[in-house]
């Protein structure tokens, strides 16, 4: 996913770059107020982080342009705590609001927060079409109609690999998806949970191989179940 940096100071625009980075997201950075609608317009991000104070033109009124033009979401920056400005910058349609001095890893954490909450939900109707039904308000899964004994983090696997099947997730995203709490897991704990995912959806359908390991990239869900093993 594109993340938009609208941050005058060039260092910290920097760091904020390597960190989302890190990742997994694709990063644009631009200091100027007058150069993000154009940028907007062009590279399509699928989030801003904008600064409050910026050369050429407020960030308040950049954001009142982003509004205007869609959906996208918004998280201001800025250094000026004053309550009128963090009420006016939600009026204007921000989704999260964030002070300076900041952690780069708030950041991070802040823009997978307003992605999820922004992301469409999966159609309910391919999902059942392929036999995977998933209730994520009753913490339920049933694959051809069998309810699967998973774990919460099995269950959050599912659900994340579900959401887009097909698309491969590397480790860190299944990570963040995983766990909330910053906690250092390493790669065999998370290729553990899906090797037990594996073995519970192979209970129900075992001539199908759902899930698959993409060697040095991560995991996809592949829901018509191709007869197969993953390494």
């Amino acid at each position: 996913m594109r993340i938009l940096v609208v941050e005058d100071e060039p260092k910290l625009a920097e760091v904020l770059r390597t960190y989302l980075q890190a990742a997994g997201y694709d990063v644009c950075c631009v200091g100027d107020g007058l150069a993000v609608m154009p940028l907007l317009e062009r590279w399509k991000p699928d989030l801003v982080l904008l600064d409050l104070m910026l050369p050429g033109r407020d960030g308040l009124d950049v954001c009142r342009d982003i509004r205007a033009s869609g959906s996208i979401p918004v998280i201001m920056v800025t250094a000026r705590t004053e309550e009128i400005d963090r009420l006016l910058g939600l009026e204007l349609g921000a989704d999260d609001y964030i002070c300076k001095p900041y952690s780069p890893r708030e950041v991070v954490a802040r823009v997978k927060a307003v992605l999820r909450r922004s992301a469409p939900p999966a159609p309910a109707g391919d999902r059942k079409a392929s036999g995977l039904e998933i209730d994520e308000d009753a913490w339920m899964a049933r694959l051809d109609g069998v309810l699967l004994d998973l774990t919460p983090v099995e269950f959050r696997l599912l659900a994340l690999l579900a959401s887009q099947p097909g698309r491969i997730f590397s480790r860190d995203q299944v990570l963040d998806g995983l766990y909330d709490d910053h906690r250092v897991v390493t790669d065999r704990t998370v290729d553990s949970h899906v090797k037990n995912l594996r073995r519970k959806l192979a209970a129900v359908r075992p001539d199908a191989d759902l899930i698959r390991a993409v060697y040095g990239v991560g995991y996809r869900l592949d829901l018509a179940g191709d007869v197969g093993a993953s390494p």
